[in-house]
């Protein structure tokens, strides 16, 4: 049988970055069914390209260089070295339940999916190097992966090729604009997951440069370019997102919260600054996110 790994409760022997995925010898394809009160949240990023249907479990998904949140009915695709993190809501309370495919482009062979019959493919390798979030046909695709769990190695292989095929001819967007391309190393892993984890653990509080700098250990400078370098913006522009990102949340779960108050929850010094800033990344204002929500 193709490796199947139910995790049940959060393991601790995980390095930051680089992360390789758990398979026995001579096996292509993994199969892993993953049940959590919280998922793996350090940032990483592993050479197989990842398939992912979230059953359940809601939380912040950072990807490259993009901010953006995980929810039930998910289908989510990491291309191989896309570093990335699921951070699961602490308030969610239920476990999370996430099933995924891990296989690469050389998995059945460096010709297998260069053969004319696979160049319809290409299509989804190219935008897997920036992720994919999936938004049609998605019924089909949890039907496929409903099937995994009772299959042998070949009819796996097949399902991954309806899988792959319908992801290709679905609707659906990146989930980012920029991936930086080189691996990292550890130290570069562990510094990043540092920022990224302080960001997200204090968006709400006046962060300021020389804090986030010395988190990283560099002069602020150094830091400067280093993030920026890696991410495509500023650590402000970061941290702005991670800020927006949580106060849409706000926006869905709390009704009755006033805008100026979901505002200075998530950071912002004024409700005038969160409205342009809001519709800056969202394309439109706080307000009407929320009417389109209800």
């Amino acid at each position: 049988m193709l490796f199947f790994l139910v995790i049940l409760a959060k393991t601790t022997e995980m390095k930051a970055l680089p992360f390789k995925i758990p398979k026995p010898e001579n096996e292509a394809l993994v199969y892993q069914e993953e049940r959590l009160k919280v998922l793996y949240d350090q940032f990483h990023q592993h050479s197989e390209i990842q398939i992912s249907y979230v059953e359940k479990g809601a939380g912040t998904l950072l990807v490259g260089d993009t901010i953006s949140d995980y929810k039930p009915n998910d289908i989510l695709v990491l291309g191989g070295y896309v570093p990335h993190v699921f951070r699961t809501d602490t308030n969610f309370s239920d476990l999370t339940v996430v099933y995924t495919l891990f296989f690469d482009k050389d998995c059945f062979g460096k010709d297998f999916f260069k053969l004319p019959d696979m160049e319809g493919l290409n299509t989804f390798f190219e935008e897997s190097q920036y992720g994919i979030r999936v938004h049609s046909k998605k019924g089909k695709i949890i039907n496929q992966f409903a099937k995994l769990k009772n299959q042998n190695k070949v009819q796996r292989i097949a399902t991954l090729l309806k899988i792959i095929d319908y992801i290709n001819l679905a609707e659906k967007k990146p989930l980012s604009s920029f991936i930086y391309k080189k691996k990292y190393t550890d130290d570069e892993g562990k510094r990043m997951n540092d920022v990224f984890n302080y960001a997200m653990e204090r968006y709400y509080e006046p962060i300021t440069l020389e804090e986030i700098s010395e988190r990283a250990n560099m002069s602020k400078n150094a830091f400067c370019r280093y993030f920026k370098k890696r991410t495509n913006k500023t650590f402000f522009q970061f941290l702005i997102e991670i800020r927006i990102e949580n106060a849409c949340k706000l926006i869905y779960n709390s009704p009755d919260m006033s805008i100026a108050a979901i505002s200075e929850q998530c950071g912002f010094q004024n409700t005038a600054n969160f409205n342009r800033k809001f519709k800056e990344i969202k394309g439109v204002t706080p307000t009407n996110f929320r009417f389109k929500r209800f």
